[in-house]
């Protein structure tokens, strides 16, 4: 397993857009962490990389937001209120997961049933240090 520290935000956005430059269409990107872990934070930088330049803020409320300003579309995903992978598919996910952008799942492990079997997952864990995370991959 591929692992990185990272100690700010600045590591974050490099993470993140390092990440961007090597998606595709129907890439799908799973988040797992505790809450204030960074999901959020990394989804934006990914945004970046992507190219888009709409403010990216978290879908909690909506389930999933579309961005379609970059060179390939985001449909960032908040599952966090959804209790199964089946959940997923009765709001047409589908659509998404297997669409002409990239998806990025936060909460993933909540739903990771519903989730294409080549789905890229991302662990992200509180550091030693206050600000430090620790992001986990193994693609």
């Amino acid at each position: 397993m591929n692992e990185f520290l990272v100690k700010n935000e600045e590591d974050t956005r490099a993470f993140g857009i390092t990440l961007a430059e090597s998606l595709k269409a129907s890439d799908v990107i799973g988040l797992i962490g505790d809450l204030g872990t960074g999901k959020t934070t990394l989804t934006k930088y990914i945004a970046e990389g992507l190219g888009i330049d709409e403010t990216i803020t978290s879908p909690t409320f909506t389930v999933v937001k579309e961005y379609n300003s970059g060179r390939l579309p985001l449909y960032h995903f908040d599952v966090y209120r959804l209790t199964s992978g089946n959940d997923l598919w009765e709001i047409g996910a589908d659509d998404y997961l297997y669409g002409k952008g990239v998806s990025i799942v936060e909460w993933a492990d909540l739903v990771k049933d519903g989730l294409p079997e080549n789905t890229k997952f991302i662990y992200l864990e509180y550091g030693k240090g206050q600000n430090e995370r620790i992001y986990k991959w193994d693609f």
